[in-house]
């Protein structure tokens, strides 16, 4: 009874402590971004940068991303462009290593067609369907939905009418 009293009371203590300081669970120091000396090499890496995607945001560029990724691409950014590389070279650089998706605006080539069209492929099946939909309902007898005896009573109704 007595070890119970015991492992309960560790138990709470080890619950509370992870409630009061949640940060200190599996924390991981974050890095610090480091920015170029000359503000014109920084300002040609930040213009690199706009037009790298973030692969963790998917619709940011790793300018604007928060992410940890985000964060070494830019240091490899500045990396580059320290040494003097220019935009092409970058930019060669990540896609030899991520592929054309990393860029915010892929090339239009062979690979990436499908990633070009994919919106106007979309768009035309959705017109196609929403077509074909509306044309289904127009050529539908609207007696079809109805029993034997409703069908009846509706002839009936527009006879009387005339």
């Amino acid at each position: 009874m007595r070890g119970g009293y015991f492992l309960s009371l560790f138990l709470l203590a080890v619950s509370v402590s992870a409630v009061m300081f949640p940060g200190t669970l599996g924390a991981q120091e974050r890095q610090e971004e480091v920015f170029l000396e000359d503000p014109a090499m920084e300002a040609q890496a930040r213009e690199i940068m706009k037009g790298i995607r973030c692969l963790v945001c998917q619709n940011q560029s790793i300018e604007e991303s928060n992410a940890d990724l985000a964060l070494d691409l830019r240091r490899i950014v500045r990396e580059h462009v320290a040494r003097g590389d220019n935009k092409e070279t970058i930019e060669a650089f990540l896609v030899a290593r991520y592929g054309d998706w990393v860029l915010l605006a892929p090339p239009f080539k062979l690979g990436t067609l499908l990633l070009w069209l994919s919106p106007l492929i979309f768009l035309m099946l959705g017109a196609i369907g929403l077509y074909r939909f509306q044309r289904s309902r127009a050529l539908a007898d609207p007696e079809d939905d109805l029993s034997e005896a409703e069908a009846s009573r509706l002839r009936d109704l527009l006879e009387d009418e005339d």
